[in-house]
């Protein structure tokens, strides 16, 4: 028969899930770069892999979106 309504706003949470990752890539590439005394290279490095692991978790999350 028909399918169920998908849930609305599922666009706005995968944009949310992907600017989550790159925060926290960004905020422990930071953290780990004070700690080895390189912060900025390690920030950079940070929001290189972010946006990446992003992508990756929404296809997984929302791979019918």
């Amino acid at each position: 028969m028909s399918d169920p309504p998908k849930p609305t706003m599922r666009a706005a949470s995968a944009g949310s899930l992907l600017i989550a990752t790159i925060l926290l890539c960004a905020g422990i590439g930071l953290g780990i770069g004070a700690l080895a005394g390189a912060p900025v290279p390690f920030l950079l490095a940070g929001l290189f892999v972010g946006p990446v692991l992003g992508v990756l978790a929404v296809r997984s999350r929302f791979r019918d979106l």
